[in-house]
C-alpha cells in the first residue's frame, strides 16, 4: 500500500502478479484506479500524508499556498493532490505556479466535479510511485506522451512511499483532524457542519 491507500486498489494490482513488464504493471494500476468507488477513493485519500514544501518562493507565496490548501481541505475534507508532469517538476517556480493555478481552479469545483479530478490526480501519483518502486523503468507513458512524474522538490526524502503529495504542513496552532465515515455514505470532518 506504498502507492495507494485503497485496499481494493492494492488487492487488484497484487492479484495479477507477476507482471511481465513495468508497462503491464502500470496498465493494471490504471485499470484498478479507474474502478475505484467513492468509498475506495475516500480510503485512499485518507492515507495521503501531508508533506512540507521545499523552500522555494517567498514568504508571501508560501502563506498564500498554505491558505489555499487549508481552504481546499476545509471545503473537500481531504488533502489536495496534484501530479505534475516532468517538465514542470524540474522547475520549482513553474511547479508553484501550477499548484496555485490548480488550487484556484479546483476550489471552484463542486464535490462531484472535484472527486473526478482528484481521482485522476491520484491515478497519476500512483503511476509515479510504481515507476519509482520499479526502479525508474518506463517513466514514459500516460496521456499525451509525457511521463506522469510528480515534483521531486516537494517530496520528503525520508518518505518515498508518499512521493508526489505536495500538501504543505498545517498552519501553526492547528491540529490535524481526520475525516470520519458517518455511516450514510459520506465522510465528515469533526467540527464542520
Amino acid at each position: 500500500m506504498a502507492c495507494c491507500g485503497s485496499h481494493r486498489w492494492a488487492r487488484r494490482v497484487a492479484a495479477h502478479r507477476p507482471y511481465p513488464t513495468v508497462e503491464a504493471l502500470l496498465a493494471a494500476a490504471d485499470e484498478a484506479a479507474y474502478d475505484l468507488t467513492p468509498g475506495d477513493l475516500a480510503e485512499a485519500l485518507a492515507g495521503e500524508a501531508t508533506t512540507a514544501l521545499a523552500d522555494r518562493g517567498g514568504l508571501t507565496v508560501h502563506t498564500a499556498l498554505r491558505a489555499a490548501h487549508a481552504h481546499y481541505e476545509a471545503k473537500f475534507g481531504h488533502a489536495f493532490l496534484l501530479a505534475l508532469d516532468e517538465c514542470t517538476a524540474a522547475d520549482p517556480a513553474a511547479a508553484l505556479d501550477q499548484t496555485m493555478a490548480s488550487l484556484r481552479e479546483r476550489l471552484g469545483h463542486d464535490e462531484d466535479e472535484e472527486r473526478v479530478v482528484t481521482a485522476e490526480q491520484l491515478r497519476r501519483l500512483c503511476r509515479t510511485r510504481l515507476v519509482r518502486l520499479a526502479g525508474g523503468a518506463a517513466a514514459s507513458g500516460g496521456h499525451g506522451g509525457r511521463g506522469d512524474l510528480s515534483v521531486r522538490a516537494f517530496e520528503p526524502t525520508r518518505s518515498p512511499d508518499r512521493a508526489g503529495s505536495i500538501t504543505p504542513g498545517l498552519p501553526r496552532g492547528t491540529q490535524a483532524v481526520s475525516p470520519r465515515y458517518d455511516g450514510r455514505g459520506r465522510w465528515t470532518v469533526p467540527g464542520r457542519a
